[in-house]
């Protein structure tokens, strides 16, 4: 009988705080007042629900090992990857947006529960990105970080308000 093999020491610590990234990313979404969602006076790409489902589309795309097999859950659709920078059609609302997230979680949590030394040295599955699976995930982290800190100003700057900071994450 062969002992078992213990996870690479990094895995915890980034399950951790990606785990962190999209509960800071969830309590913004949930904390944001019905007039801020979707603020007209603001151009789309600066909308707090669109800022939230950008994050979503690409966190969600970059646990997929070949980009190619990316397919968005219903109601989403692949037009975030438009170069010619098309908007969804509509408004989604705080609820699919939560799912989503919920979605997103779920896929990350076996993502990276399953991540191995083998896998985390490999080519990511985005073309574009020449880097490994570890360092993909790293950016990808960044990325939530990044448009969640975003929502966060918006939330200050709009409802004077903004949840607090998450130091560790569970799944």
């Amino acid at each position: 009988m062969s002992p078992e093999k213990k996870p690479p020491v990094w895995r915890e610590p980034l399950e951790s705080q990606y785990a962190a990234a999209l509960e800071m990313l969830g309590n913004a979404m949930r904390a944001c007042p019905p007039p801020l969602w979707d603020d007209s006076d603001v151009p789309v790409a600066q909308r707090f629900w669109y800022l939230a489902f950008h994050t979503l589309f690409w966190t969600d795309r970059d646990q997929e090992p070949n980009e190619q097999d990316h397919r968005p859950p219903a109601p989403f659709t692949l037009d975030e990857l438009d170069p010619a920078g098309v908007y969804p059609e509509r408004t989604y609302t705080p609820l699919e947006l939560l799912a989503y997230l919920e979605h997103v979680r779920g896929r990350c949590r076996a993502a990276l529960g399953a991540l191995d030394e083998k896998r985390a040295a490999s080519r990511c599955g985005v073309a574009a990105r020449e880097m490994n699976v570890l360092e993909m995930y790293l950016y990808s982290l960044r990325h939530v970080q990044h448009h969640t800190a975003q929502l966060q100003l918006l939330l200050r700057q709009g409802a004077g308000m903004a949840p607090g900071w998450v130091g560790r994450g569970r799944w």
